[in-house]
C-alpha cells in the first residue's frame, strides 16, 4: 500500500495529520503533496513543523490567484506526480481548490480516491467551497463522514462509493497537541485567560464584498470588548483595499496580529473566552473535549449543524445591527459545562486506515 496524501490549506494539515501519523505507526510508506495554496510560513510550513509531520515530497507553491488558477495549477501538478508514483490511493480532506484538484486528477487516471470530512452540506451557492466538496463525495470511492447526519446527507445523495461514520480528525489532533500548546510562551504580551475573544475572518462572501466587510467591521466594534484577531493575510488586503483597517483599529479594543502557527492559536483558543469566526474547522475545535468553548459564527449558514446543536456554536449571520447583540446575549447566558464532542473521541484516523487497509 502507498497512500498519496494531498493537502493545500493550514486546516487540511492538521486534520490529514492524525492520518498520516497512523501510517508511520503502521510502517506504511506513503507520499505527502502540498499545492502550496496557503504559502507564509505561518499557514503553511509552521504547521507541518507544529504537527509532527515531515517536509512534503512536493510543494506545487501555486500561491495565491483566481478559483480557477488556483485548481488547474494543482490539477497539472497532482497529475504529474500521480502518473510517476502510480499509488494504491489518493486521500484528500475537506472542501478546498486543492481537494477538487486532488479528487479531479485521482479519477481521471483511475485511482481509488478517499475523502476525509465526508458529507458536509452548506447550502450556500456563494460558496466555492460547497461545490468544491459536493463534486468530490459523488467522485469518491471511499467516504468518511464525521457524524451520521453527514453520512445520511450522502446515502440520500446517492453518491457511488462507500459510506463510513469515523468522526472527525481534527478531535484526534487536538487532543493529541494541546497539552504541547499549553506549555508555550503566550504568543500576544499582556493577555489573561479569559480577558479576551478570538477571532478569525477569511471567507470570501465576508471579506470580498465591501458592504459586507463594512458592516462586520461596524459590528465588532459595537461590541466594546477585547478581541484578539490574528488576521489572514486575504483580510489584510482587503481591510487595507477598502479602506476599512484604521476603522477597525479605532476603537483600540480590536488587536490586529499576524497569522500565527497552530500550537501558538491553540494557545489562545485555550485562553479565550469565546471565538469570533467563519471558519469551518474552528466550529468542530471549539467542541473537543478538552477545550468546550463557544463559538459565535459570522455565517447566515453552516455545514456543521451538530456544532450548533451540542450548544457549542451559534449562527449569529453578518448584519451589523443584529450580530452584536446575539453575541452578547449568548455570553450574557452562559455555557452548559458538560456539552459533548459531536464528532467522535479521537479515533478517527485508526477507523480510516483500518478500513482502507481492508478494502485494498
Amino acid at each position: 500500500m502507498k497512500p498519496f496524501f494531498v493537502v493545500g490549506t493550514r486546516p487540511e494539515i492538521v486534520k490529514m495529520s492524525p492520518v498520516i501519523h497512523e501510517c508511520e505507526r503502521r510502517g506504511i510508506e506513503y507520499y505527502l503533496l502540498h499545492t502550496g495554496q496557503h504559502y507564509t510560513e505561518t499557514l503553511s510550513e509552521s504547521f507541518f513543523v507544529d504537527m509532527g509531520l515531515r517536509e512534503p515530497d512536493k510543494n506545487l507553491n501555486i500561491g495565491s490567484g483566481s478559483q480557477a488558477e488556483q485548481t488547474a495549477k494543482a490539477l497539472i501538478g497532482i497529475e504529474k506526480e500521480l502518473l510517476r508514483e502510480t499509488p494504491s490511493f489518493v486521500a484528500v480532506e475537506g472542501d478546498t481548490n486543492a481537494v477538487m484538484s486532488g479528487a479531479l486528477a485521482a479519477v481521471k487516471l483511475h485511482i481509488p480516491l478517499a475523502h476525509v470530512e465526508a458529507g458536509l452540506r452548506s447550502y450556500d451557492k456563494r460558496m466555492p467551497e460547497e461545490y468544491n466538496r459536493r463534486l468530490t463525495d459523488h467522485a469518491s470511492d471511499y467516504l468518511f463522514a464525521p457524524t451520521e447526519r453527514s453520512a445520511d446527507i450522502l446515502r440520500q445523495e446517492h453518491v457511488m462509493g462507500e459510506i463510513f461514520v469515523t468522526g472527525n480528525t481534527v478531535i484526534d489532533a487536538l487532543e493529541t497537541i494541546l497539552p504541547r500548546a499549553r506549555k508555550r510562551k503566550i504568543p500576544v504580551a499582556g493577555l489573561k485567560a479569559g480577558s479576551f475573544a478570538l477571532m478569525t475572518l477569511h471567507r470570501a462572501e465576508n471579506v470580498d464584498d465591501k458592504a459586507t466587510l463594512e458592516g462586520l467591521v461596524d459590528g465588532l466594534i459595537s461590541l466594546d470588548t477585547k478581541i484578539v484577531f490574528p488576521a489572514h493575510p486575504r483580510t489584510v488586503a482587503r481591510l487595507n483595499e477598502f479602506g476599512l483597517m484604521s476603522l477597525l483599529r479605532s476603537g483600540g479594543s480590536i488587536e490586529v496580529i499576524e497569522p500565527l502557527g497552530y500550537l501558538d492559536f491553540l494557545r489562545l483558543m485555550d485562553m479565550c473566552s469565546y471565538v469570533i469566526t467563519d471558519s469551518g474547522g474552528i466550529q468542530e475545535e471549539v467542541t473537543a473535549p478538552s477545550l468546550n468553548k463557544r463559538v459565535f459564527v459570522l455565517r447566515v449558514t453552516t455545514e456543521r449543524p451538530e456544532a450548533v446543536e451540542s450548544g457549542h456554536a451559534v449562527v449569529v449571520g453578518v448584519d451589523p445591527t443584529r450580530f452584536p447583540a446575539m453575541i452578547r446575549d449568548g455570553v450574557d447566558s452562559g455555557l452548559h459545562p458538560s456539552r459533548p464532542c459531536p464528532y467522535g473521541s479521537g479515533d478517527a484516523a485508526k477507523r480510516i486506515m483500518d478500513i482502507l487497509i481492508d478494502r485494498l
